[in-house]
């Protein structure tokens, strides 16, 4: 057997170099869950953004066939109304960027609930605008939480965890 004398340098300097490889690997470790995280929050941030999109496309043409619908005289409303035919399709079309985009099925399902409500208005088979109320509060509680997960709404305009 050697002396420690020279054997205990060379077991000194061969721990050395563990130690700085587990250091390095451990380093590269941290570096790649931090960039994994911050490739999450950059996507969130900009699924979310599109969702917002979406959404404030389908509000504005919900808001013209509403009142495109409820304006137009008693007796034509049964009547076709091409303008009015054009807004429903688009909207639909909104429904459905909405239902690609969505994380989840509640926003999907508050979405097509309220699109086939002012469907019904635009038909005129219901003239009443409060019962667009109901699937439109849905819709917008849904919208809120897919875009903000976890989120509570709160009453001053801010927002806090759930």
């Amino acid at each position: 057997m050697g002396s420690w004398g020279t054997l205990g340098p060379a077991l000194l300097s061969l721990a050395g170099v563990a130690l700085g490889a587990g250091g390095s690997l451990f380093g590269q470790y941290m570096v790649t869950r931090a960039s994994t995280r911050q490739l999450d929050v950059q996507e969130s941030a900009a699924h979310r953004a599109e969702l917002k999109n979406v959404i404030l496309k389908f509000l504005s043409i919900a808001s013209q066939v509403e009142k495109a619908a409820l304006t137009r005289p008693a007796a034509a409303r049964t009547a076709a109304d091409p303008v009015l035919d054009q807004l429903v399709d688009d909207l639909w079309l909104a429904q459905a960027e909405i239902d690609l985009a969505a994380r989840s099925e509640p926003l999907r399902g508050a979405t097509f609930r309220f699109a086939a409500r002012l469907a019904e208005v635009a038909r005129g088979e219901t003239a009443d605008a409060s019962a667009l109320r109901g699937p439109q509060v849905q819709f917008m509680d849904a919208a809120y939480d897919d875009l903000w997960p976890g989120q509570r709404r709160a009453t001053g305009g801010s927002r806090t965890p759930r």
